[in-house]
């Protein structure tokens, strides 16, 4: 199915999604996740007006960066190791996963501006996730406070794979609440105003529990092999 036809399938849901719980749809990005699609398939995301493009290994997000020409904002939603820091630190708009200080430092050494970060926090707990865990979550943000190339918008989580939605509900509110303090301290380098959570198969949950970053890849931009229609 071409991209724009699922774009306005997905618009209609977080329209839904926004008018159960009185939010506007304005208050929500899409980032189409494209790191498993070709350079055509990202032109076409393009082509349907989503310019929040997000990629998860410098490889791929330098490939494609080559040869767009496109306005885009790149967001960059992978664990970045620290080595790889000063290959995509300049190229991206927005970093989805400052999950240490040895990753804020290595960012603070090679940014040549200010780069705006979400915060990864690891709400479930999961040990093959990435993230601090919640409760180290606003002592992490005030380690950051000599880090003027970081800009600390916001905090992001991924929910279990779990067809349990209360559960996911609980762990997007846990972090909705957190999202809430930080932002109460009025930290000049980290406003934390936004929240980068849901995918494909939870936005409209993420969507009703605060999220303003929903980043949906299989439900927007898969399927490439599927007939046009």
């Amino acid at each position: 199915m071409r991209i724009d036809h699922k774009l306005q399938q997905i618009q209609n849901q977080i329209y839904q999604a926004c008018t159960r719980v009185n939010r506007s749809i304005s208050d929500v990005h899409i980032v189409a996740v494209t790191k498993s699609v070709s350079i055509e398939r990202t032109e076409e995301a393009l082509q349907a007006g989503l310019n929040h493009l997000g990629e998860n290994r410098p490889e791929g997000l330098l490939t494609k960066q080559a040869v767009i020409t496109t306005a885009a904002r790149w967001h960059y939603i992978g664990s970045l190791q620290t080595r790889k820091v000063k290959q995509v630190i300049n190229s991206i708009s927005v970093l989805h996963s400052l999950d240490r200080l040895s990753l804020a430092d290595e960012i603070q050494k090679r940014a040549d501006h200010t780069i705006d970060c979400f915060v990864q926090v690891n709400v479930s707990r999961e040990e093959a996730k990435h993230g601090i865990e919640l409760k180290d979550v606003q002592s992490f943000i005030e380690s950051l406070n000599e880090h003027d190339r970081i800009r600390v918008i916001g905090l992001m989580t991924m929910a279990p794979h779990t067809a349990n939605d209360e559960v996911i509900r609980s762990l997007f509110k846990s972090l909705k609440d957190m999202q809430l303090k930080i932002a109460s301290n009025n930290y000049p380098y980290a406003p934390c105003t936004e929240l980068s959570m849901g995918m494909s198969n939870d936005f409209e949950i993420a969507i009703e529990e605060g999220a303003t970053y929903v980043r949906i890849g299989t439900a927007l931009v898969g399927d490439e092999s599927e007939d046009v229609i």
